[in-house]
């Protein structure tokens, strides 16, 4: 079997766009903090004289290919294994203070979701694990389905999924339990959704697609540590430094904007509040008005693209 190379697994999505609101200038210093197959750090380390990255991801398989990539930069990179939330503490340990730019691609890269073991797709009959950083020590998802309460099931479906049978789905996962044959792979909950699930003839994705997605979220604990991390990368950030970030989903995107606008200054407290609660100060200028997204072309070439969407922010102070 012929090894796997980064350039060949990995299509950086709004590639263009990204890099002219980060604006890198030569000796700068970024982070990427989801680093993935590092294409998007390769440009910014080709195009631009002495600038540095630190690149952070929690998937070893990940890092090992992108050390590879990136290899040919010398000491202009350093790669850490670790969780992007994690960013304060990786700067820490690499001795560096702020930075000139941030960016985090939220979604899952295609060495995840193209692995036949992995269990992010099921396009393949794996175990059903969903874990980013498969050697950590935490639950699977199908660990998740065997111990969690059918209304637990059902909250994580329809909050992260945003699956109108969410309910339904939980039931016959919670009744396969009972019966002794918990849900153990891909394709046994791929199978129990479809014949959950109507959907019309006209909907574009399979019908196991948010329900997939959902579990990845709760697994990964993505949505929980979203906000953190976007102000911890606003506060490594230098005075005119910049964060961009890419989301695949609208939940992932709601948090971004919200948490941006809370730090462009908007109030989201109720009116009738003395005083603002929510943490809402102005420390940032927002860049993008509205999410940038990919063109008609870009998803043409990569259709995982069509559902990406880009923000950025500029520090003030």
């Amino acid at each position: 079997m012929p090894k796997l190379k980064a350039e060949n697994l990995h299509k950086p999505v709004l590639l263009t766009e990204t890099i002219e609101l980060l604006k890198p200038q030569a000796g700068e210093i970024f982070v990427d903090a989801t680093l993935g197959l590092g294409g998007h750090s390769e440009v910014v380390l080709a195009d631009f004289a002495q600038t540095q990255i630190v690149g952070i991801d929690q998937d070893a398989e990940a890092v090992e290919l992108a050390r590879e990539r990136l290899e040919k930069f010398g000491k202009r990179v350093r790669i850490f294994q670790a969780n992007f939330s994690e960013v304060t503490q990786v700067l820490g340990d690499a001795k560096i203070d702020k930075v000139n730019g941030v960016l985090a691609d939220l979604g899952v890269s295609s060495l995840q979701f193209d692995s036949a073991t992995r269990g992010f797709s099921f396009r393949f009959d794996a175990p059903l694990d969903m874990r980013m950083d498969a050697d950590a020590d935490t639950e699977t998802a199908a660990e998740l389905l065997e111990t969690l309460s059918e209304f637990e099931i059902a909250r994580i479906i329809y909050e992260y999924g945003e699956e109108k049978f969410s309910r339904k789905i939980a039931r016959r996962i919670i009744e396969r339990r009972e019966r002794g044959e918990p849900i153990k792979t891909t394709i046994e909950l791929a199978l129990l959704v479809e014949k959950v699930v109507r959907r019309s003839k006209k909907d574009k994705i399979h019908p196991a697609t948010r329900t997939f997605q959902a579990l990845r979220i709760a697994v990964n604990r993505e949505l929980e540590i979203l906000e953190r991390f976007i102000r911890d990368a606003v506060n490594i950030l230098k005075k005119d430094g910049r964060l961009a970030v890419i989301t695949f989903h609208s939940l992932e995107d709601r948090i971004v904007k919200q948490t941006l606008q809370k730090l462009a200054g908007k109030c989201f407290c109720p009116p009738r509040l003395p005083q603002c609660v929510c943490g809402a100060s102005r420390e940032i200028e927002i860049l993008t008005r509205k999410p940038i997204v990919p063109s008609e072309a870009e998803t043409e070439e990569n259709p995982r693209a069509r559902s990406a969407k880009l923000r950025a922010c500029l520090k003030l102070s």
